[in-house]
């Protein structure tokens, strides 16, 4: 048998791609024609995401930086992922969960355009971000209901993020159903187009997806977003409410280490930031400071527009990241660090999961969310009891 020549060796395949027509679907468009450059690379991670990271045995992590749920992504994308089953757990920014409850208060975001004249919006009270814009009064619309949510006998408390997560889905998921009937519209079935998704609720907003599906949802940062800011408004009041983000950081590292000890962890990181740090951070944790025997996340799939030579945590690769023992490396050759705008990136991930992988049924890690951070409180016990005193 002749042996392939070293070209061959480290090629994928010969490029020639057969011509696109309008019959083509988004999964032969991404397989037959992105083939090289950074469309090369969303092949890579789309294979990835739906060939791998979605195994059965496999606890898929989702961390979202930058303005995605104001421009729709949420309703479009993460919804359908989260009742697909092919997201586990979230790290979320504060300000995309606060944008996405707008579109279950039925509040209006529009498409625009960049370069408008930002006296002229101030002065008639609209709201900007890049090429959305919104009236203020969403603004103030969406902090009375914060506000009168939170004062409430059921927060009362102290909680996590991801625990008081799942509880404002659970009036934000009320809200939803009380909208349906004139709520989201369904796409237009043109000849030959694929029904929805069997399984979709018909909702828009994340949280209550989350809630539906038990899907925790963490903010790394809780004070830094309009709902930290209406929850210290509470704190003036009086209110009994307090955020505890130390016990997040116990029960995120406790999901991976279950995961780990029943199958593998894949982290998918839109954009960077402090949601994907703390998203990796949960290895570092389980590993460093509890001293428990770990390797790090099996799957790093990064969409991101950061450089690496910055030194920024957003551009940093899962080769560096592997060297902090976030990433197993033996499993760098299952890492794709695809550099392009998520907001282009994640409906094609999207679709193409969804087209070519089953839905996978919940997790509902938020059930098991306190049984999973004892079992890690009583791990880190035994490991310190057998420390010389």
């Amino acid at each position: 048998m002749t042996e392939p020549s070293y070209l061959h060796r480290i090629s994928h395949k010969r490029i020639d791609p057969p011509a696109l027509t309008g019959q083509a679907t988004l999964s032969q468009v991404i397989e037959e024609a992105f083939l090289s450059y950074n469309a090369g690379r969303l092949r890579e991670a789309c294979r990835l995401f739906a060939s791998k990271m979605l195994a059965d045995d496999t606890t898929v992590g989702l961390s979202l930086s930058g303005a995605l749920t104001p421009a729709g992504l949420g309703a479009s994308c993460l919804v359908p992922l989260l009742e697909a089953g092919f997201v586990d757990w979230v790290v979320s920014t504060g300000a995309n969960l606060y944008h996405d409850t707008h579109f279950a208060l039925g509040m209006d975001m529009h498409q625009s355009r960049p370069g408008l004249n930002d006296l002229e919006l101030r002065e008639h009270q609209v709201i900007r971000i890049y090429d959305i814009v919104f009236d203020y009064e969403n603004l103030l619309g969406t902090d009375r209901f914060y506000r009168a949510l939170c004062r409430g006998a059921e927060f009362q408390k102290t909680l996590g993020t991801a625990e008081f997560h799942f509880l404002v889905g659970k009036y934000v998921n009320e809200l939803e159903t009380q909208r349906r009937p004139s709520g989201r519209r369904e796409p237009a079935e043109s000849a030959g187009a694929q029904p929805a998704h069997a399984g979709r609720s018909g909702g828009v907003s994340l949280l209550a997806a989350a809630y539906r599906c038990g899907v925790p949802v963490f903010t790394s940062s809780p004070g830094d977003s309009s709902i930290g800011m209406n929850l210290a408004a509470l704190q003036l009041e009086g209110s009994k409410l307090q955020i505890d983000p130390l016990r997040d950081v116990n029960q995120s590292a406790a999901v991976v280490y279950d995961a780990k000890k029943a199958g593998q962890s894949a982290v998918l990181i839109l954009g960077g930031g402090s949601p994907k740090n703390f998203m990796l951070q949960t290895e570092p944790q389980i590993q460093e400071v509890l001293g428990l025997e770990e390797s790090g996340h099996d799957y790093f799939l990064q969409i991101t527009d950061a450089r690496p030579d910055t030194g920024g945590l957003s551009g940093a690769t899962p080769q560096e990241a592997m060297t902090w023992g976030k990433v197993d490396p033996e499993r760098l050759p299952d890492t794709v660090t695809c550099y392009l705008d998520s907001t282009v990136a994640l409906p094609l991930l999207t679709v193409y999961a969804l087209a070519n992988r089953k839905p996978r049924r919940p997790r509902r890690l938020m059930d098991r969310l306190a049984k999973l951070t004892q079992e890690l409180a009583e791990e880190y016990a035994a490991r310190r009891e057998k420390e010389p005193r």
